[in-house]
């Protein structure tokens, strides 16, 4: 420092070392909230802590530094598209979630595998068609209305047309019954072979037919969850709790009036585009329209919709975890100019039909689930950060 500056300058400056700079270390020390430039150290201690916190093991010789390698670039992606989030650009934030290590062909190959085309034609009814003028509720979450169990976890099985058909008939029979009872996705991916194709992709109308067709779906008490096929049907119903639908139907394609009518009513099946990075690395915030297309090939359910700070969305449920977006959900942009909707939302929602409170062989209250609960109020969407 030099001698002929002011006193007052050199306090000031001292103040700037002793103040500024720890604040800056720590916040270099944070998790991906902060961006701007790394050093190789932070990166690798990041790398460390995020492996430790999803479970990573690397056995493959090279594999760890690979996988450093893809999930370093992931992290400079990140950190750019949160930069123009906080310039606010972008109406959500992406994270260091649990697909951080993955490129993006990686993901697509294992995550988006629901078929795009039905092997049945359109079954349409004018019982959610919406017009207009017709009024509707402003927000709806029937997450509140204890018709959603806790998220689940496809795994790395492209099954979510089972989860998401799941999803479905658990929130109507609810709705019908008052029992909220967790069923089983595996049932789905073992048993219903005729159309669907377990972990290589399936469609929601064809697993809701097999329900109708089978006398009910059993309990995910009763036929756990292993996230691969079995390759044979293991479902015994006798004496075990079945959930029964009677009918299933389409909600009139292209229109989010007709869609946001459905879900004000139940939750409803749709089939979405996955494949980009702006899902894959997706923390939390509203997903913007121009994030993704709507070359449809995953499934998930929509549970609600709602606005905030004059930017409407959908909630959906996805089969990533909790250890994925806003503890796995996504809030994906309503009432776009694109008439399939973000991400392909309108291009075929489906929902079940149940036309009596009909439980069979109930079993004990244990198999009786306890409903999901909203993600906490006080989370800051707009700043923070298949199958």
């Amino acid at each position: 420092m030099r001698s002929s500056r002011p006193l007052v300058a050199s306090a000031a400056l001292l103040l700037l070392v002793v103040v500024v700079l720890p604040l800056a270390a720590a916040a270099a020390d944070m998790s991906i909230r902060s961006y701007g430039d790394r050093s190789e150290q932070g990166i690798r201690r990041m790398y460390s802590e995020w492996m430790t916190q999803h479970g990573r093991t690397y056995n493959a010789v090279g594999e760890e530094e690979h996988r450093y390698a893809v999930f370093r670039d992931n992290l400079r992606h990140i950190d750019q598209h949160n930069a123009a989030a906080d310039a606010g650009v972008h109406s959500f934030r992406l994270g260091l979630n649990r697909f951080a290590d993955l490129t993006n062909e990686e993901y697509r190959s294992t995550y988006t595998r629901a078929r795009s085309k039905p092997a049945r034609e359109r079954k349409l009814s004018a019982r959610y068609h919406a017009d207009e003028d017709e009024e509707l509720p402003e927000s709806v979450d029937w997450r509140d209305k204890g018709a959603v169990v806790g998220v689940k976890d496809q795994g790395d099985c492209g099954s979510s047309w089972a989860f998401s058909a799941i999803a479905a008939v658990e929130g109507i029979n609810q709705i019908v019954t008052g029992q909220l009872v967790s069923l089983s996705e595996q049932e789905l991916v073992d048993c219903d072979t005729l159309y669907n194709a377990g972990c290589d992709g399936g469609l929601m109308d064809d697993a809701f037919v097999f329900i109708i067709n089978s006398k009910g779906i059993g309990t995910e008490q009763d036929y756990p969850y292993i996230g691969k096929d079995n390759r044979s049907c293991a479902a015994n119903k006798e004496n075990k709790t079945v959930v029964t639908i009677d009918d299933c139907n389409d909600v009139p394609m292209n229109s989010e009036r007709s869609l946001q009518k459905a879900v004000s009513n139940q939750p409803i099946s749709v089939a979405i585009e996955t494949s980009g990075r702006a899902f894959q690395l997706y923390e939390s915030g509203i997903l913007s329209s121009g994030a993704c297309g709507s070359d449809i090939d995953h499934a998930a359910t929509v549970v609600g919709y709602g606005s905030e700070v004059g930017k409407d969305y959908w909630l959906v449920k996805e089969s990533l975890g909790t250890a994925w977006g806003e503890s796995g959900y996504v809030r994906m942009e309503r009432n776009v100019k694109a008439t399939s909707g973000t991400c392909g939302i309108t291009y075929w929602p489906c929902y079940p039909i149940k036309n009596q409170a009909k439980l069979l062989n109930t079993g004990s209250e244990r198999m009786l689930a306890k409903p999901h609960r909203a993600f906490p109020a006080n989370v800051d969407m707009g700043k923070k950060s298949s199958s």
